[in-house]
């Protein structure tokens, strides 16, 4: 057989958790045709890579980012690609940039543009017209979209906190449908970001059984993570794949509230106790003790209701602003304690705040003579509602453990993105570049926590059998040929939260779609990714 590609004479770790071999890989046609020593068929293959010291594995899957528009305005997804990522699911925590109103109106961008920041109009209105729209531009990693609840709620109208009316959860419904049929993913909240956190749970159930009827179709939560819910946001997610019968893939474990640090096995019992009864229940985290979202995510609900506008009036009118300060420093997601030196600017949208990108919230509230709660405040108002945080609130011990748990997969929780547009002059969580070589270098080589094998499966295997991808994840003759080359020995990632825009080490050759995308540590600027759609 003539090959496009061989490469020679690396470990492979397949994918499945079983134990690596050494072999060569034979890439034809973009899939994957021999997985053995081919010997004499070096000479007459296109492309030779010579993969001894190395590891050849599946690309990774990211089953939790929010690339939906970032790849988009950066098509190479260049710090997402260099760290081995070939698939990035998208639409996460209740935000993806479809479904628009059925008459294309619905103020989508207008209220998520702020998370899912972008330089492009959104012209399209469903999952259709985002893939067609992608697929013209080209991008150079896969995407597997999911619809989010924020979105839904939106198109319908539904933005206040109150439950949608019967016409309302009927268009959320048929929406919702509509997605599926495109071949959405699932469906994802964010329990504690307007609108999505305004839902009860039957309405979460009521929209969650209709993806029932479709295979692999699973339901994706960024759960109710309030002061005193670390448990029951896990009991309620279980509720609703049990009562609409989806699987549930629960959100970027962790915990969040210093008062329970340490209680990791409290929230993966649920789970456990969850998938002993017969539910299909697993979960996902990244490697970091630090978040970023939204300033505007840690102010209460009413204050947030009816979109950004209604928000931004509601800080700008005198008397409102004494008692959005007032509820605010009551506490951030119903009661969580305010501490103002974790929380650092990590985006702004103005020149004029442009030097305060770095600095925690106690340094500015000491700067413009305010208290930190005021400060907060003010920054909202100032960047209109454009302004974003690295929040320092984890512990070393719960990402350990949530990591080694054997439901848990690696979620980056980050973006696809170029150091260029409105990412410039941005300080982004370091997840965006060093979620997956942070893995192998920090937790399976440096500070040995879980076993090469394993560490790739969590990246690859466990992700694809949760999307129902039977053709990627797992490196085998007849697969997709998705593969990233990396060195164990020197494998790391090189970004840090004072300078994150720095791409991982040891990952020289990432293929997607068999061309590479990464050779030889550069990017090729190739353009091979696809919009994934849903099996049947």
């Amino acid at each position: 057989m003539k090959f496009d590609t061989i490469i020679r004479g690396g470990a492979v770790v397949d994918g499945s958790g079983s134990h690596g071999r050494l072999a060569d890989v034979g890439i034809t046609g973009g899939r994957v045709t021999a997985i053995a020593d081919l010997g004499e068929s070096i000479a007459g293959a296109e492309i030779v890579i010579d993969a001894r010291g190395h590891v050849v594995c599946p690309g990774f899957i990211d089953i939790h980012t929010h690339s939906d528009v970032s790849l988009v305005d950066h098509p190479g997804g260049e710090s997402k690609a260099y760290q081995g990522v070939t698939t990035e699911v998208t639409g996460n925590c209740g935000f993806s940039p479809f479904p628009a109103s059925p008459d294309g109106s619905g103020g989508v961008q207008e209220s998520l543009g702020s998370t899912l920041l972008s330089a492009t109009d959104w012209r399209w209105n469903d999952l259709a017209g985002y893939a067609e729209t992608v697929h013209e531009n080209g991008v150079s990693i896969n995407i597997a979209p999911l619809t989010g609840h924020s979105a839904l709620r939106i198109a319908a109208g539904a933005v206040d906190d109150k439950p949608p009316t019967a016409d309302q959860l009927a268009l959320m419904r048929r929406l919702l449908s509509e997605s599926m049929a495109q071949g959405a993913f699932g469906m994802s909240t964010g329990l504690t970001l307007p609108p999505s956190s305004y839902a009860e749970t039957d309405e979460l159930v009521s929209l969650s059984s209709v993806m029932a009827p479709y295979e692999h179709a699973f339901y994706a939560t960024h759960a109710r993570v309030w002061a005193g819910w670390h448990v029951k946001a896990i009991e309620e997610a279980v509720d609703i794949g049990r009562r609409a019968d989806v699987p549930v893939q629960f959100s970027h474990i962790a915990i969040i509230d210093s008062r329970e640090y340490g209680n990791g096995d409290q929230l993966v019992a649920v789970i456990d106790r969850a998938r002993a009864d017969g539910l299909d229940v697993t979960c996902d985290m990244y490697p970091y003790t630090a978040a970023s979202s939204a300033f505007s995510q840690l102010l209460p609900g009413w204050v947030q209701e009816g979109g950004v506008a209604a928000m931004l009036a509601r800080l700008r009118d005198p008397a409102t602003r004494a008692r959005v300060h007032e509820d605010t420093s009551k506490g951030w997601f119903g009661g969580l304690p305010w501490l103002f030196e974790p929380i650092v600017v990590a985006t702004v949208a103005s020149e004029r705040n442009r030097g305060l990108v770095g600095k925690n919230m106690a340094e500015i509230a000491e700067m413009w003579g305010v208290d930190g709660i005021e400060a907060f405040l003010m920054l909202i108002d100032e960047e209109d509602n454009e302004v974003s945080k690295i929040m320092h609130n984890r512990v070393e011990g719960d990402i350990r453990y949530f990591l080694n748990y054997e439901h848990a997969m690696v979620g980056s929780d980050g973006n696809a993105i170029d150091h260029s547009g409105v990412w410039e002059s941005s300080l982004p969580h370091p997840r965006f570049y060093g979620a997956f070589p942070r893995v192998l270098g920090r937790y399976v080589r440096d500070e040995p926590l879980i076993s090469i094998e394993t560490a790739i499966h969590k990246m690859t295997g466990m992700p694809a059998k949760r999307l129902g991808l039977s053709d990627r994840g797992v490196l085998r003759e007849g697969a997709i040929a998705d593969i990233v080359v990396f060195d164990p020995a020197t494998v790391a990632d090189n970004a840090t939260f004072q300078d994150p825009h720095r791409y991982p080490t040891g990952i020289p050759q990432v293929i997607v779609n068999g061309e590479f995308v990464v050779r030889d540590g550069r990017h090729t600027g190739a353009r091979p990714g696809r919009v994934l759609r849903r099996g049947p």
